[in-house]
């Protein structure tokens, strides 16, 4: 009945809708809004769960709705922006130098001799009203309402209300988190100055919720029209993985290991954490069949990414190379010199006597 209602009130609505990956961002017609990237950082302790998300955007739209489900009633705050900095401290490739004997394309007598580029849900009362907000409040430049999930009808009201309007074809991607009633995060994104636009990097917005499994909502990416590429960052007791690939490309890990003491990071893990980094490419947005699960993988092995700058092994600032080969030709040399001094010196040994034959008798 509850679907129903959301069907009939919203399935006639025809808005753009720019989806990014835990949530669905909804804009006024007469504008465009884009979102280049999306990057979070989840903390799971087993009991509850934090999202640290921060979107990057371009357009010209002057403002925005930003609606993600989660599985129970969120408290919603603001974000640190030193978090992922941290993060992408951490996280970031190291550099290494690693010798090579041979000539590169780039190296002499091939090239200019550099040798230097790198690689490169609280259940509701029964007697509880079928629309409810359930709180409101100002973070910064953000409008933030927390929205039943009992009743999509609370989210319609609430974008009419501010300008916005669900896109068609939303409602089967809101149908599973209706049925498992879920809750809604609606965020009213302005700019910070009067007359602009939402371009570039948003300020972070910190989601917590109560969670016994470690789950990023990504079903209404599927909407989005532009490919999605997305950074998840997830801290946890052990190294984590993604159950599927849920219609993207294989995730990759860019970093796992043991969370460094201290700054804002240490502060966000809260305690002994690990840390696992993925990214994931979602070419065709709407093969999107679902949210992220995580799980513990096989092992808590560690991982970074590497760099390597190749160098031309040298001695001496003389390649290694000419001076092995020139050393093997200079022993050819020598040897082939000695051969013919040693031919020189032999003592001629004279023929044998030619003796005449005997008379004839």
């Amino acid at each position: 009945m509850v679907f129903a209602l959301l069907a009939v009130q919203l399935g006639s609505l025809v808005a753009p809708a720019y989806a990014c990956g835990c949530g669905a961002l909804v804009h006024d017609p007469a504008s465009r809004l884009n979102v280049d990237r999306e990057t979070s950082a989840v903390r799971w302790d087993g009991h509850r769960e934090q999202i640290v998300m921060s979107l990057t955007v371009a357009g010209n739209a002057k403002q925005a709705a930003w609606i993600m489900p989660v599985p129970h009633r969120a408290t919603v705050t603001l974000g640190d922006n030193a978090l992922f900095d941290a993060l992408d401290s951490v996280t970031a490739p190291v550099h290494r130098t690693r010798d090579h004997f041979w000539p590169h394309s780039d190296d002499w007598p091939f090239g200019s001799g550099s040798g230097n580029d790198g690689a490169s849900a609280v259940p509701p009362r029964a007697d509880a009203p079928a629309v409810g907000v359930v709180g409101r409040q100002r973070l910064g430049p953000f409008d933030v309402a927390r929205l039943t999930a009992t009743d999509p009808g609370a989210l319609d009201s609430w974008l009419r209300q501010n300008g916005f309007r669900l896109p068609d074809g939303m409602t089967n991607d809101l149908k599973p988190y209706v049925d498992r009633k879920w809750e809604y995060v609606a965020v009213r994104l302005a700019p910070d100055h009067k007359g602009g636009t939402l371009a570039g990097i948003l300020d972070p917005l910190k989601l917590t919720f109560a969670s016994d499994r470690l789950v990023y909502p990504m079903r209404l990416s599927r909407r989005a029209r532009n490919p999605q590429t997305l950074g998840l960052y997830v801290l946890a007791a052990h190294r984590m993985e993604p159950r599927s690939s849920i219609g993207g490309l294989p995730p990759d890990v860019t970093y796992a290991g043991k969370v460094p003491a201290g700054g804002a990071l240490g502060h966000f893990a809260d305690g002994e954490r690990y840390l696992t980094a993925l990214e994931q490419s979602f070419p065709v947005p709407s093969r999107i069949d679902g949210d992220h699960e995580l799980r513990r993988a096989a092992s808590d092995r560690p991982f970074q990414r590497v760099i390597y700058e190749e160098k031309l092994l040298t001695a001496g600032g003389i390649p290694v190379w000419l001076l092995t080969v020139g050393g093997v030709l200079v022993v050819f040399v020598v040897a082939a010199l000695l051969l013919v001094s040693a031919r020189r010196r032999r003592p001629v040994v004279p023929p044998p006597p030619v003796h005449a034959p005997p008379p004839l008798s």
